[in-house]
């Protein structure tokens, strides 16, 4: 390591010391500014031009604005939709009968786990937010639940989606790997699926049992009403909502699109016609345009509304989150500092000093990585060049090997991660309430899967 790494190094670790304090200090900056101010310093002190540093806060924040922002715009857009019609109240109610409380994270960790598949972490969040808000405030209101019922029903979620966004293909993130350690995709999907399982078990519902009673997490007033109004203010809404299947075939129509894609680029060749169908209808700006669409084909005729009430609905539905989508700005920006000021190439030059086994080098490297930038991505292809040649001159398992660094990936999202802004903004969470929910949830999940692949590492190849 060279002394420029070193300051690279420190430098971002005390960005990110600096941006926490001045969100939870007597300053209390608001996110967004805090994210901002950070962001310019650590340039600065990294030794950015200004004009690179100007240049890489505007992509960053861009980027993320245009790859989650119009996800989580067009989703709060159909939450909204589902909500007044009383689609989602329907399914909340369902799930509520026939299943008791103590197993409420069980079924809402098993339904994540599907949507999860084909969905990236933030948009699996914005599609089962109108359902979380839905269970938990009915929990709340009948003092189900001791503490937060939002925790209680949320952590489930957060870790079936965490794992099957870094362990599962086809998410980008395995995908990169396999591409770039030329790894079985087959192999790696199916050991990303038994490695997920345990991970999630204990990062969810179990680790939900535990800081449940200790939180009273409750998300602002105003977008639990959007995604989840009072039964008395549905209305005629609740009474002529689409019957039951057709009411989960709405919801679920992104999920659908995306999944449908995930499967075409596993079975069909790269120049199937249909395969370039899913691609455009499945990627997940189209699918959640079309669910959209769809959602308000469907609702105004259930509803006999003129399209000028959906259009207020629509309308109405993005002001809660705009808070939100500017500190996921925000995080975008800060991300794109830290990777364009190079602190990637120096975490990669200090995981050079290590000797270990490939697979713990992999998930470490990947780890670090992560961290220090605020991108899974980034983590991956950084520990997946520097793991390559490895693999490719050493006897072993290498589908295992591009598990352990997708699960290196989800280690400890915090501060710089877009994700970790969408989980405490959504729920109206601290930065304390933040860090002990997606920060750990997360840090569990790559631990275990990191278990999961040593244990697997034992066994005789799948494939």
């Amino acid at each position: 390591m060279t002394p420029d790494d070193i300051r690279l190094l420190l430098t971002a670790a005390g960005g990110v010391i600096f941006l926490v304090a001045l969100i939870i200090s007597r300053i209390r900056l608001h996110p967004l500014i805090a994210l901002m101010i950070t962001s310019v310093c650590v340039g600065l002190l990294a030794g950015m031009p200004a004009d690179k540093l100007i240049k890489a806060i505007e992509t960053g924040a861009g980027n993320t604005l245009g790859g989650v922002g119009l996800v989580v715009a067009l989703g709060a857009m159909l939450g909204k939709l589902l909500a007044d019609a009383g689609v989602t109240e329907g399914i909340s109610d369902l799930i509520i009968r026939r299943t008791p409380t103590r197993l409420l994270p069980w079924a809402m960790a098993a339904a994540a786990f599907v949507v999860g598949i084909p969905m990236f972490f933030e948009v699996g969040l914005v599609v089962l937010l109108p359902l979380i808000f839905s269970v938990a405030r009915k929990l709340d209101s009948a003092s189900a639940v001791k503490g937060s019922a939002y925790v209680y029903v949320g952590v489930p979620v957060i870790a079936a989606l965490a794992a099957m966004h870094g362990m599962v293909p086809p998410h980008p993130g395995p995908l990169t790997a396999i591409a770039a350690l030329k790894a079985n995709t087959g192999a790696t999907m199916l050991y990303g699926f038994i490695a997920a399982i345990p991970a999630i078990v204990l990062g969810g519902p179990v680790y939900g049992a535990f800081i449940t009673p200790r939180l009273k997490v409750k998300p602002d007033q105003t977008l639990i009403d959007q995604f989840s109004p009072p039964t008395e203010d549905t209305g005629k809404g609740s009474s002529n909502a689409p019957g039951l299947g057709l009411s989960l075939f709405t919801a679920l129509l992104p999920a659908i699109l995306m999944l449908s894609n995930a499967i075409a680029e596993l079975i069909l060749p790269k120049e199937s016609p249909v395969l370039q169908l899913t691609s455009f209808v499945g990627e997940p700006t189209i699918a959640m345009l079309i669910g959209v669409v769809f959602a308000t084909l469907i609702l105004k005729a259930a509803r006999s509304e003129g399209t000028e009430a959906l259009r207020k609905a629509m309308s109405a539905s993005v002001k809660p989150i705009a808070n939100v989508l500017l500190i996921i700005a925000g995080g975008g920006a800060f991300q794109r500092v830290l990777t364009d000021a190079k602190v990637g190439d120096a975490i990669m030059h200090m995981s050079q000093q290590f000797s270990v086994s490939p697979i713990v080098l992999g998930w470490v490297i990947s780890m670090l990585l992560s961290v220090s930038t605020g991108s899974a991505t980034v983590g991956i292809v950084g520990a997946s060049g520097l793991i390559a040649p490895l693999a490719a001159g050493a006897t072993m398992n290498v589908p295992l090997l591009a598990l352990s660094i997708g699960c290196g990936s989800l280690f400890f999202n915090y501060a710089n991660h877009a994700g970790f802004w969408l989980v405490k903004e959504s729920f109206g969470m601290t930065m304390g309430e933040g860090t002990a929910t997606i920060s750990v949830i997360q840090s569990i999940v790559s631990i275990i899967g990191l278990v999961m692949v040593l244990l697997m590492n034992l066994l005789p190849p799948l494939i």
